[in-house]
């Protein structure tokens, strides 16, 4: 979205995980075929700004709450883990839940459990879409 817009450079975006389910002996994971494979089918991972080719999982630290300008956390237990893992509240205004930002009242649905590559891509699109709309004021 940020590079259809040419936004860019305005912006860093980083993704880290709130447990350590991914990472083994240090290393994290790359990332999860059908999950790579959903993002191909929107053309994502065809451009430097969007290869995954060598993304590896890595964990949140305590000083991303002080370096980056929001924390958005998938679902309920992502929230929970953010906040213990940073030391910080969501009502300080910093960290929140994705569909927050759509006006809906839910987590993003968790193809882990589902299967659902699709439905959770939809809604990662949907709270994406609505928060840059937010930042930009639009």
């Amino acid at each position: 979205m940020l590079e259809k817009k040419g936004l860019m450079d305005m912006f860093e975006v980083a993704s880290a995980a709130t447990s350590t389910e991914e990472i083994w002996g240090g290393r994290g994971n790359p990332v999860y075929p059908p999950a790579r494979d959903e993002l191909k089918r929107h053309g994502i991972g065809k451009t430097a700004y969007t290869d995954f080719s060598a993304k590896r999982a890595v964990q949140l630290r305590k000083s991303d709450y002080a370096y980056y300008d929001y924390l958005i956390g998938m679902d309920s237990m992502n929230m929970r883990n953010i906040e213990n893992m940073t030391g910080h509240m969501r009502s300080e205004g910093k960290i929140f839940k994705m569909l927050d930002f759509a006006g809906v009242n839910r987590d993003v649905s968790d193809p882990w459990y589902t299967g659902d590559f699709r439905q959770a891509y939809e809604d990662i699109e949907l709270g994406c879409r609505c928060f840059l709309e937010k930042i930009l004021g639009s």
